[in-house]
């Protein structure tokens, strides 16, 4: 067995031993194992609860609940509008992020501090304001209750500052000097953009967006004013939940719980992937 010494000064460290396993030190044994029953207090054990209401009817229920046009049609709208929202945040937060870091003018930290409006406020009053903007008494002349361009416009309003938080701390750290050395070898600016600068970006470009889509496929405070929850049309999952929960259908409530929670899962690895393999390929 070989130990690594810590002189008594110096921060508490693992030592290795054969095989390449780790001893912790008491204090971070301590720390992983209270880091561990909070998390599974506050995640894995409620996941499991959820899981085990959804397969309390048996596979036959389970996947009837899903298979019903309705809520199929729910869950459809939902994925579907989370998609076209996390796209669009993807560029269009990623843009602010460039703005609110690589230039300067008047009004530059307001524009930053109204960037997280949308995490300050409960999600039931964003639904209020944007039913007061948009809604059958619009100072504009415009309603967007109870139709899909509501609903995207409320999911774009919540989940606006997942992107624009994650790139900005990354914009900071790049080092200017580097794209520098890039333009004064010739390197035009979408060359720089592209192997330089994006690769860096992705990865927090990827969190920002997944962090968005499973906000928005979970989204309803803001929906419940908006979307109108008419079936087929502008019901979406959250909302269908909630019908089921007021009719005493625990079971198909959590199997639509289920179903969203993997959808999330899986677009997370899948962004979580393509943001490894543009990273290496810059």
């Amino acid at each position: 067995m070989t130990d690594t010494l810590v002189a008594p000064s110096g921060p508490a460290r693992t030592t290795s031993r054969p095989g390449g396993l780790f001893r912790l030190t008491p204090t971070s044994g301590v720390g992983l194992g209270v880091a561990l029953v909070w998390f599974s207090v506050l995640v894995l054990l409620p996941l499991a609860a959820v899981v085990g209401a959804a397969a309390d009817g048996g596979f036959d229920r389970f996947w009837s609940t899903l298979a019903d046009a309705q809520t199929f049609a729910a869950l459809r709208l939902t994925v579907v509008e989370a998609l076209l929202v996390t796209a669009v945040n993807a560029v269009i937060g990623t843009i602010v992020a460039w703005v609110l870091v690589r230039d300067q003018f008047p009004g530059k930290r307001i524009l930053d501090v109204v960037i997280d409006i949308p995490f300050a406020l409960p999600t039931i009053v964003a639904g209020l304001v944007l039913l007061s903007l948009w809604g059958p008494e619009s100072p504009m002349g415009i309603n967007i209750v109870n139709t899909r361009q509501g609903i995207f416009l409320a999911l774009l309003f919540v989940t606006l500052p997942f992107v624009v938080r994650t790139v900005q701390p990354v914009l900071i750290e790049l080092d200017a000097d580097v794209e520098e050395a890039a333009a004064s070898l010739g390197a035009s600016r979408v060359t720089t953009f592209r192997r330089i600068i994006l690769p860096s970006l992705v990865p927090a470009i990827a969190a920002g967006s997944s962090l968005g889509f499973a906000r928005a496929i979970s989204e309803f405070g803001s929906l419940v004013l908006i979307s109108g929850n008419t079936p087929y049309e502008t019901e979406v999952a959250s909302l269908k939940i909630l019908k089921f929960l007021e009719g005493d259908n625990q079971a198909g409530a959590a199997a639509v719980a289920v179903l969203l929670l993997v959808v999330a899962i899986v677009t997370i690895v899948i962004l979580d992937l393509i943001s490894r393999r543009v990273a290496r390929r810059g």
